[in-house]
């Protein structure tokens, strides 16, 4: 386990969750900012990525998991990300539809950001969002961060896709 909220668990993902991750990731609505669903072959290049991450670094997306059920129901976690040429700590999320709407992203993200600060002692901590997902720009601003100035356009899938920054400083 590296962390716990009220009503989560996370914990670094494993070659078993892939099929919870599949339901994630292979989701098209859920993947929109991503410009659709991921194939077999993706998921496991995403969850390999991770594991990596947690080898080269100590954090990554982890897996979130309901405390009363033990069910995965998304993933959480903090990744070193490239923001205009400068490379920034980036708390992410991405959770099954299923368990939308019940404030799981913002509880899991809160963890991240105190994990951030608190255990590796960073002095912010940001989200890179896609202009178009208002979800998850609603999620970052329950946490308390504040939108940056400044845009990056991501070029992903054969689509330009405008990001904006989303920042908590430390102490803030």
């Amino acid at each position: 386990m590296i962390l716990e909220t009220g009503r989560l668990v996370l914990r670094e993902l494993e070659h078993g969750d892939f099929p919870a991750l599949c339901a994630i990731l292979q989701d098209g609505e859920t993947m929109q900012a991503y410009e659709g669903a991921f194939s077999d072959a993706e998921v496991m290049e995403w969850l390999e990525k991770q594991m990596r991450r947690y080898c080269e670094y100590g954090f990554g997306l982890w897996a979130v998991v309901l405390k009363g059920t033990r069910k995965m129901i998304g993933q959480c976690g903090l990744t070193l990300q490239q923001w205009n040429g400068s490379e920034v700590l980036e708390v992410g999320y991405l959770f099954n539809r299923d368990y939308w709407h019940r404030g799981y992203a913002t509880e899991a993200a809160r963890g991240c950001i105190d994990y951030a600060f608190h255990v590796l002692d960073a002095c912010e901590v940001c989200s890179i969002i896609r202009d178009s997902n208002i979800a998850s720009q609603k999620v970052a601003l329950r946490n308390g961060m504040s939108k940056a100035d400044g845009v990056m356009v991501k070029h992903y899938r054969g689509v330009d896709m405008p990001h904006y920054r989303y920042v908590k400083i430390k102490g803030e």
